[in-house]
């Protein structure tokens, strides 16, 4: 009877994972779909879900009127970049708050974390003069280090979280061994924390390559990533739903394939330490 019972709660489980994960993931499938369509069956009323005629025509007109490759390399610098920048200020932050706590530790990881309340728009004006008179308007260094530091909380908090897990002893046993700080942190606690570190990498690189906000208000052609690539599909004329579809789903592809290439990775570091 109970087995029965815990076959069925598993049953109900797994009826409703997926039933979210397809709502979820429809809207991409939509997107997906729609890019194959003409601009007439794209709005037309009802909508054809498989039973329309298929076309590659949209993939070509956007490649044509837009520099795919240029907008994919600088998405790939601007997210990649950022991150490991972000990593690099973060490691040594993460490891003094978590094995050399001050009185103020905590509250100094409230207020960073804070600052991911504070709307962008609020403080868009001085960092847009700020650039233009350093000379980083439209530039992949720019949008690099803006990232870098919006999303440099999240990956404070992360390395945080993971250190904390680690036992301070092996540290100071490291120490009694001879290793300097540096190969303290290279060489000891790096490699016990590459779960934690590789999730926080994959999942900032993705934080990034989606923010929008920034990158359409502070590049303009040059550094233009593939979130401005969907925008210029945007036009006073309307929305082109097939085209813009066609670009939406280009923009994300790359991002989908790394996502389920390395979702073991992820689920692994996100649940670094969940588990005694």
């Amino acid at each position: 009877m109970a087995r029965a019972a815990t076959n069925r709660k598993k049953l109900v489980v797994t009826l409703v994972a997926w039933t979210i994960g397809i709502v979820i993931f429809f809207p991409i499938l939509w997107t997906a779909l729609t890019s194959f369509k003409t601009e007439a069956e794209a709005v037309a009323t009802p909508p054809t879900f498989l039973a329309f005629h298929w076309t590659l025509e949209n993939y070509t007109e956007v490649q044509q009127r837009s520099d795919y490759f240029l907008h994919f390399w600088n998405s790939v610098v601007i997210s990649v970049g950022s991150t490991l920048l972000g990593l690099l200020v973060a490691v040594p932050a993460a490891w003094s708050m978590a094995f050399v706590p001050g009185k103020r530790t905590r509250d100094v990881l409230m207020w960073m974390l804070s600052t991911k309340m504070l709307p962008p728009v609020g403080v868009l004006i001085p960092i847009y003069l700020l650039f233009r008179d350093f000379g980083l308007l439209d530039s992949r260094i720019g949008l690099v280090i803006v990232l870098t530091l919006i999303n440099l909380p999240i990956i404070v908090w992360m390395l945080f979280t993971y250190f904390r897990e680690i036992p301070g002893e092996i540290l100071e046993a490291s120490r009694m061994d001879g290793a300097g700080l540096r190969d303290e942190i290279l060489f000891v606690l790096l490699p016990m924390a590459v779960p934690g570190i590789a999730s926080t990498l994959l999942l900032n690189i993705i934080l990034a390559w989606n923010e929008a906000f920034w990158t359409l208000n502070l590049s303009a052609s040059q550094s233009a990533p593939l979130t401005a690539f969907i925008a210029s599909y945007s036009s006073p004329e309307g929305l082109f739903y097939a085209k813009l579809s066609a670009a939406s789903t280009m923009a994300v592809a790359p991002i989908l394939v790394l996502g389920w290439f390395s979702q073991k990775q992820l689920v692994r570091g996100l649940t670094f330490g969940a588990v005694k």
